[in-house]
């Protein structure tokens, strides 16, 4: 994508992000076909009225204002995709967040990086090994990311001190659960805290499934210590791994249901792991490329303009089935720039989903 937009752009990006209809990958497309944040929010009713549904909107310029006045005020900052001090890792992967709030400090860019993640109701044994795992990885070197939350979370966060990254799915000064809110503070203080959602936020089910990619895309692999076979921690693992990176598992008792999910992951072939020498003989061997030279997906031609004809013709081969992108592009046989102009259009008019591995579907 094109070079970050100059500091002087703050505010629009941030209101092209927070209007309604415009995702990651939309935020992406508009700024590589527009340049600006300010031109995508002039085309955005010209667009939405092509998708052939309701005009879009930009979000209210006074609801932005209050936004930045907030962050500012809880000591944290926005982060935009394209900065220079954006994570690396987490630009390579599809739907990376266009904005973050962070409190803290991002881990020098040389450390290995991993994600430990497992039941909010875990054993007390699979705590003591996530925190000791945490301790042991950050001794060595690396940061453990991980998501706030009950069980081995928590365990994790607290066993990797301040080598540490919590991502919550709220805004970034909202605490869940409650019991965590020193540890939350603290994490805020000496390491580093990041929300996706504005502030205020409270979390709800959906924003779960958010959060749990970006932190399956801040690090090189992913470790389930403990997990029921439907876990929001395999989802993060079943991320990870179409991000490409490393699928770690902690095995347990068949006897315990709590860990079915971890067992089922190495049975799939996830990595078996029992300590941290085991984590970074798997992590250690992609660290350089992977933080030397990120890789954005999207940086292929921006889209391009679309006559009525191919709007049909891709709109056609679109139903309420998630569909890959790659495979419409396949049958539409027009050009992969014209698809994408189309699919963006359909998605600001509110008639396009976008889901996890690039697949989309129009909504019913």
């Amino acid at each position: 994508m094109a070079d970050a937009d100059p500091p002087g752009d703050t505010f629009d990006r941030l209101r092209l992000i927070r209007t309604q209809g415009v995702g990651p990958v939309t935020y992406r497309q508009l700024l590589r076909r527009f340049g600006t944040a300010r031109a995508a929010l002039d085309a955005l009713p010209d667009l939405a009225r092509r998708g052939g549904g309701r005009t879009t909107v930009a979000a209210d310029p006074k609801a932005i204002a209050r936004e930045i006045e907030a962050v500012a005020r809880l000591g944290a900052r926005h982060l935009f995709l394209g900065e220079p001090t954006y994570p690396a890792l987490l630009t390579e992967i599809d739907d990376a967040p266009a904005a973050l709030t962070v409190r803290g400090t991002f881990p020098a860019s040389d450390r290995p990086v991993v994600a430990i993640v497992g039941a909010r109701n875990a054993s007390a044994a699979a705590c003591r090994f996530a925190r000791g795992l945490a301790h042991d990885l950050a001794a060595e070197g690396a940061t453990v990311v991980s998501g706030l939350a009950r069980g081995i979370d928590t365990a994790a966060h607290m066993g990797a001190g301040p080598a540490t990254v919590a991502v919550i799915a709220g805004g970034i000064d909202v605490v869940y659960p409650p019991e965590n809110a020193e540890l939350q503070e603290r994490i805020a203080s000496d390491a580093l805290l990041v929300a996706e959602m504005p502030p205020g936020t409270e979390p709800r089910a959906r924003h779960f499934p958010y959060r749990n990619r970006i932190i399956a895309g801040l690090a090189q692999g992913t470790i389930v210590v403990e997990a029921a076979p439907k876990s929001g921690s395999l989802i993060t693992a079943r991320l990870a791994g179409e991000m490409g990176r490393e699928v770690m598992a902690v095995p347990g008792s068949p006897l315990d249901p709590r860990a079915q999910g971890c067992n089922s992951l190495i049975r799939d072939g996830a990595t078996l792991i029992q300590n941290a020498s085991d984590v970074l003989e798997q992590i250690r061997p992609l660290d350089a490329r992977l933080v030397r030279s990120p890789v954005c997906r999207f940086e292929a031609q921006p889209p391009a303009d679309a006559d009525d004809a191919a709007r049909r013709r891709v709109t056609d081969l679109l139903g309420p089935v998630p569909v890959a992108v790659d495979e419409v592009i396949r049958q539409a046989d027009v050009p992969a720039a014209v698809v994408q102009m189309v699919l963006l259009e359909l998605e600001l008019a509110g008639r396009l989903e976008r889901h996890a591995g690039g697949r989309v579907s129009l909504r019913s």
